[in-house]
């Protein structure tokens, strides 16, 4: 099985795919509430502990933080917390799953998946819709103004991580 992460510093997506691309378990934690760093990291440690007990995970995929800035989004602050959690949930995944994760770009990652964002569309939209039409198993769960709620991003970026983790796994051999 192939666990795909995508780590933030306000919620973490999580997907186990199995190798036919099934998925096992697609959850996120939302930590908006959470101010203090470190017991972010512990939250994210504790799930971590619970999927290697319950799940037969044989590799480990995770969305590669930002490496640059870009206009409108991330500050050099936001880039270096990201940077940091990352790094410690990369440990983690060592630590306790046994399994050095790998990186994989977001862009790279939708493009071995086979999602093509238009120009002028908001990725995580495209990400989204794209999962909820191709992927049995996939349900979002919606605002009452019809917007995805908090977290479904992140497993919807997390499951595209895992499959291009999948993907790419498939090509090695």
């Amino acid at each position: 099985m192939i666990l795909g992460l995508d780590v933030s510093t306000s919620i973490v997506g999580f997907c186990i795919l199995d190798k036919s691309a099934n998925i096992i378990y697609c959850d996120h934690i939302d930590m908006r509430k959470e101010k203090n760093f470190f017991k972010k990291a512990a939250l994210i440690e504790e799930r971590l502990y619970h999927l290697n007990k319950n799940y037969e995970i044989e590799e480990v995929y995770i969305e590669q933080s930002l490496q640059s800035f870009r206009t409108g989004f991330s500050s050099a602050q936001t880039l270096s917390l990201l940077s940091k959690i990352n790094g410690i949930v990369s440990w983690q995944c060592f630590k306790i799953l046994g399994k050095e994760p790998e990186y994989l770009a977001a862009v790279s990652a939708r493009k071995l998946v086979g999602i093509k964002v238009p120009k002028g569309m908001k990725a995580k939209k495209v990400v989204i819709q794209f999962l909820v039409d191709n992927v049995p198993g996939f349900e979002v769960e919606y605002t009452r103004y019809n917007n995805p709620k908090a977290g479904w991003y992140d497993r919807a970026d997390s499951y595209v991580i895992a499959k291009a983790g999948l993907i790419s796994e498939a090509k090695k051999t």
